[in-house]
């Protein structure tokens, strides 16, 4: 399932595998990425955090986020992998599922 964060962050990884998309509204790349997400949606067996870096900038400041898109892969509030940067689909599940 894709979210967008509206306000409790911890609350939305806690316990759980995320992966976390931070990105912005005027990102081409972002924009592009977030397609994919949602063609590939009911193929994904994670959820997924999508995080305004402009609304949320002190979460995007904890995990060091300087370029955009990034995906964090998270299991249990800890960081597995990141990315910086487009992904396609065959690359997207790699990086979840491997």
């Amino acid at each position: 399932m894709i979210k967008y964060l509206d306000k409790d962050f911890e609350k939305e990884i806690k316990n759980k595998r995320i992966l976390l998309d931070f990105y912005a509204s005027w990102c081409g790349p972002c924009k592009m990425l977030t397609e994919v997400l949602e063609e590939m949606e009911p193929q994904l067996k994670i959820d997924v955090l999508k995080i305004d870096v402009d609304k949320f900038p002190e979460v995007a400041r904890k995990y060091n986020v300087l370029s955009i898109p990034t995906l964090y892969l998270l299991d249990n509030e800890k960081v597995i992998k990141n990315h910086v940067g487009y992904l396609n689909q065959e690359d997207l599940l790699n990086f979840i599922n491997k």
